[in-house]
């Protein structure tokens, strides 16, 4: 199966397997492993590279407001001391509704809530945003 990457996506959230809504932005789906050079005495033409820590940045997800209060929840949750680390799932749909790749992240809990900018005179959608922080996730492709 070949996609066409013209076409908008969908991209839609699972936390402990429930769908927590769709999003208009996904972002931060980033992993980087850091590395030592090591230069051994006598080999002037050649540099190890040794593999140090690997690190996740944290991911942001933007949605328009919606009446589901699940993210705000999961956020003042960790506001009033209860964090609450989750599993989830990120899915990326093509325009038709077909499932293309999946992430899976691990005991992730929210740092960081922005709510929408308010103006009476802007045709704007209220956008609302939730930063998390993670433990690793997985790629998952759909074969064709």
């Amino acid at each position: 199966m070949t996609y066409n990457f013209g076409v908008s996506f969908r991209f839609t959230v699972e936390i402990d397997g429930l769908i927590v809504g769709g999003f208009s932005e996904v972002s931060g789906l980033e992993v980087e492993t850091e590395y030592e050079e090591y230069r051994e005495g006598g080999v002037n033409n050649f540099v190890h590279r040794l593999p140090k820590q690997t690190k996740y940045q944290p991911i942001l997800l933007k949605r328009g407001i919606t009446t589901s209060s699940t993210l705000w929840d999961w956020y003042n949750g960790v506001v009033n001391g209860q964090v609450s680390r989750r599993n989830g799932t990120i899915v990326m749909s093509d325009a038709g509704g077909q499932e293309i790749c999946r992430w899976n992240f691990f005991r992730a809990y929210p740092v960081k809530w922005t709510g929408p900018n308010l103006n009476a005179l802007s045709s704007e959608t209220a956008v609302e945003a939730l930063e998390f922080v993670h433990n690793g996730f997985q790629a998952v492709f759909q074969k064709s």
